[in-house]
């Protein structure tokens, strides 16, 4: 991968998916509806969280063809780990989403001096239970084993998992409706500013599209990675 050869990431680096639009007949043409282009090719690519500049991506065809994989990681897990192995043991931090986020993974990224923010589903193994219900703005947290991990209440309940923040909260710029100044969790407004960027990423090459029509699937995903 030539991207990571003439580019050094600062200290946060993100991973989430983008997808190469294709139309066309594909066996792993896969199918994201929070995407702009909703059908193509779906890529898992980890990002410098400061420039927006794409270190790395894996092309998800269905198998585990192109990841280490790690059977106590599962496939999720493994893509983080794949993805992040030229970084580990730099004293990174990556954020992901609930996806790949678990807390074996991120004992395993922790063991390798790499630092993790990220969702979780609340029920991965590992993640304690916490009351059904939550007045909105509260949150209730436990620390174990240098792993923070919080329920907050906004307009839905947000799970978070984190090595890198404990249980402040800070004051935002918002308001309720009687005008008091709304607290979120530090790792909540963290993960907000450092997520999104392959979004972004994804927005600045639709500027500069070189692609062309043609109907061989790789011709499009040349260009377009490129």
């Amino acid at each position: 991968m030539k991207f990571r050869s003439v580019f050094k990431p600062y200290q946060k680096v993100c991973v989430d998916e983008s997808i190469v639009e294709w139309k066309g007949r594909l066996k792993f043409k896969q199918y994201i509806p929070s995407k702009r282009h909703r059908f193509g090719i779906k890529l898992f690519v980890l990002c410098d969280c400061k420039t927006g500049y794409v270190l790395d991506y894996l092309v998800y065809t269905g198998d585990n063809k192109h990841i280490n994989f790690n059977e106590s990681l599962k496939q999720s897990g493994s893509v983080i780990t794949t993805l992040m192995e030229p970084y580990l043991n730099k004293g990174h931090i990556i954020y992901m989403d609930n996806w790949y986020s678990s807390p074996l993974l991120y004992q395993y990224l922790s063991e390798h001096n790499t630092g993790a923010c990220g969702t979780v589903r609340n029920n991965r193994k590992g993640i304690p239970m916490f009351p059904t219900k939550l007045a909105p703005g509260q949150c209730i947290s436990a620390i174990t084993k240098g792993m923070m991990t919080c329920k907050w209440k906004d307009k839905r309940d947000v799970h978070m998992l984190s090595t890198v923040h404990d249980t402040n909260m800070s004051v935002t710029n918002k308001t309720d409706r009687v005008g008091n100044k709304i607290k979120k969790p530090d790792c909540i407004l963290d993960y907000n500013v450092n997520m999104g960027l392959i979004d972004k990423s994804d927005m600045q090459m639709s500027f500069n599209n070189t692609a062309r029509r043609s109907i061989k699937w790789y011709k499009k995903f040349f260009f377009s990675s490129a």
